[in-house]
């Protein structure tokens, strides 16, 4: 496994608290029995395989908002072994909200373990269980997390080692597609009919999410590149003068 310190991005003379180097403290503690006794443990709560594959089959439970999919969980509705899917969350739809309430509510079902969630808004370091966030695109920017509806089967696969993943549509209860037959599908799927922005969104947070997707959006990394910007403005106005004239 290839390691940070393997990169060259790290000062491994530099000393630390223990008044060794960060070089002698990383060799230290990738044989310690510490580290080994804590990685058993995170192992066995997260239930993750021997591989090191966290992997999860399921019936997607969609919501376009934070507030519908808290009121499914409050009354039930959402059961052992579903994918909740909440778009609609990104830049353009909500300012990019922090989904906390959801991940914490799920901590508070007995079976709470046993459901992941997607979505296209973002998490803070407090949240816990199978999270899959800033998904870009996002939904409002045309991006397949926007794509799916109630019961479509969804796959998703984590190489938590490896720090690899994929997350997949593979059909319905009445027929299983393969992965790359079931991105055709969402392909030429509409959005989902409730998609839309909050309504309460301020007009500046939708300029910036504008500005923001003007740069590439999140799937680019949602950077704010003011040269992209002003190129793509530009564009836009000679596109404006040519229909004019």
């Amino acid at each position: 496994m290839l390691h940070l310190r393997d990169l060259g991005v790290l000062h491994l003379d530099a000393l630390t608290a223990t008044g060794e180097t960060l070089g002698t403290v990383l060799e230290w503690w990738e044989t310690s029995e510490r580290r080994a006794r804590m990685k058993q443990v995170l192992l066995d709560q997260q239930g993750i395989d021997a591989d090191g594959v966290f992997h999860h089959d399921g019936p997607a439970r969609v919501f376009t908002s934070e507030a519908g999919a808290m009121a499914a969980i409050k009354a039930r509705e959402v059961a052992p072994g579903d994918v909740m899917v909440i778009m609609g969350g990104g830049p353009l739809g909500t300012g990019m909200e922090e989904t906390y309430q959801v991940t914490s509510a799920l901590k508070h079902l007995s079976y709470g373990k046993e459901i992941s969630l997607i979505t296209d808004a973002r998490f803070s370091g407090v949240s816990t269980g199978a999270c899959l966030g800033h998904v870009g695109p996002e939904a409002l920017a045309g991006g397949p997390i926007g794509k799916p509806r109630d019961g479509d089967l969804v796959e998703i696969r984590i190489d938590v080692a490896g720090l690899e993943g994929t997350v997949d549509y593979v059909g319905d209860a009445d027929a299983r597609v393969t992965p790359q037959e079931g991105a055709r599908i969402l392909a030429a799927r509409a959005p989902h009919p409730d998609l839309a922005p909050h309504r309460q969104l301020p007009d500046d947070t939708r300029l910036w999410a504008a500005l923001q997707e003007a740069s590439g959006g999140t799937w680019n990394g949602s950077v704010y590149d003011t040269d992209r910007i002003v190129a793509v403005l530009r564009a836009g106005l000679d596109a404006l003068d040519g229909t004019a004239s």
